[in-house]
C-alpha cells in the first residue's frame, strides 16, 4: 500500500532522488510544505504516513493530531529541539534522527572558531583587507599549544573535539553529566570552568542544561578563557555573557548558535569585539548536509515499507521497546 510522506522542508538532492525512485516505484506519494497555508491543506486532503523536516518545520503535538496515521516524524539531523519526542512515543511514532552524522564537521568548525579567537585571525585578516598591513605591529594573539581545553559534554562530538585538542598539544580535561570512559582527566563542571583556557560546550538542550553557563559560571572562568558554543544557544545566559565580554570577566565568545535564530540586527553579540559568530553553519558543509539527509530518508523508506532501519537510527527505540 502506498505510503504519503511529508516534507516540511528540503533536503539534499541526493536525498530526494531516494525520495523521487520510491515514489517512481509506486511505494510513496510526496507531499511539500515549506509554508503553513500548504501545509494546513495538505493535512486536510491526505493521511500522512511519514514526516520528513530538518532545523525548523516542527514535529509538534498540533501536526501529529492532525496525522492519526503517523508512524515516524524523521529529523535529518541529530538535535531534536523541534520534536516533542514524548508525545511522539506516546502516540507508538517512531523519531529518526542521524546520530553521529555531524561529530567531525561540528568538531572542527569549534576547532576553527578556537584558533580564530585565539589568534586573532578574523581581525588580522579584516585588516589586511583594509590595507592596513601596519596593524601587524599592533597585534595581540596566541596559539593553543599547551593551553588547557575544558570540554563540557564527552558525547560523540566532545570526544571528537577532544582528541584535535590533543592533537594540537592542548591539555584536554572535560566533564560530562553521566559517567563516561575517556582517555582524558574528567573533572567537576566547576573544575573544569576554573582551570581551562578555552571551554567549548557540546551537550543537549534539557531543563537542567538551559542556562549552564550564567553570570556564576562565567565568573569562574579565567579572564582571558574563550567560550565557545556550536551546541545549543540556551545553554548560555547570553545577557550574563554579554555583560562579562563588556567587564573583562572573559576574554571572548565564538559561537554558531545562539538562542534566537536569526537574532535581532541589535543583538550585542553579533558586533562584539571579542565575539565571533557564525550562522548556525557547522554542520551544512556538503559531505554532512548529504550524508545526514540521505541515511534520515533511507531508514524513514525502511520504517513505512515493514522493514528495519538502522537501530541506533530510531531515537526513542528503548521507550518503544524495539
Amino acid at each position: 500500500m502506498k505510503k504519503n510522506v511529508l516534507l516540511l522542508e528540503t533536503v539534499a538532492d541526493e536525498a530526494m532522488d531516494l525520495l523521487n525512485n520510491a515514489a517512481l516505484a509506486g511505494e510513496i506519494e510526496i507531499f511539500t510544505a515549506y509554508g503553513d497555508t500548504s501545509l494546513v491543506t495538505i493535512l486536510q486532503e491526505n493521511s500522512i504516513d511519514g514526516v520528513i523536516t530538518r532545523g525548523k518545520g516542527q514535529g509538534n503535538k498540533h501536526l501529529m493530531e492532525a496525522c492519526p496515521d503517523l508512524q515516524v516524524i524523521a529529523r535529518c539531523g541529530v538535535g531534536l529541539d523541534n520534536v516533542d519526542v514524548k508525545e511522539a512515543t506516546a502516540r507508538r511514532i517512531k523519531v529518526v534522527n542521524a546520530p553521529g552524522s555531524n561529530s567531525s564537521t561540528i568538531a572542527e568548525h569549534a576547532i576553527t572558531l578556537m584558533l580564530m579567537l585565539q589568534r586573532n585571525l578574523y581581525e588580522s585578516a579584516r585588516q589586511v583587507k583594509a590595507g592596513n598591513w601596519e596593524w601587524r605591529n599592533q597585534f595581540v594573539g596566541d596559539e593553543l599549544h599547551g593551553k588547557t581545553l575544558g570540554v563540557l559534554g564527552m558525547g560523540n562530538i566532545g570526544k571528537r573535539v577532544a582528541k584535535l585538542g590533543d592533537a594540537f598539544s592542548m591539555n584536554v580535561v572535560y566533564w560530562d553529566k553521566f559517567p563516561v570512559q575517556s582517555e582524558y582527566q574528567g573533572l567537576s563542571l566547576e573544575e573544569v570552568l576554573k582551570v581551562s583556557d578555552i571551554i567549548t560546550l557540546h551537550l543537549p538542550l534539557f531543563e537542567d542544561t538551559k542556562n549552564l553557563i550564567g553570570e556564576k559560571e562565567l565568573a569562574m572562568m579565567k579572564r582571558h578563557a574563550i567560550l565557545i558554543n556550536t551546541a545549543r544557544g540556551a545553554l548560555v545566559d547570553q545577557k550574563a555573557l554579554v555583560e562579562a565580554l563588556n567587564n573583562g570577566v572573559i576574554g571572548g565568545f565564538g559561537a554558531d548558535v545562539l538562542v534566537v535564530e536569526p537574532p535581532a540586527r541589535d543583538e550585542p553579540l553579533l558586533s562584539h569585539p571579542k565575539t565571533i559568530i557564525t550562522a548556525h553553519v557547522g554542520s551544512l558543509t556538503a559531505t554532512t548536509y548529504k550524508n545526514m539527509c540521505v541515511s534520515t530518508v533511507k531508514n524513514l523508506l525502511a520504517i513505512l515499507s515493514g522493514k528495519s532501519p538502522q537501530p541506533e537510527s530510531v531515537f526513542n527505540r528503548k521507550e518503544l521497546d524495539l
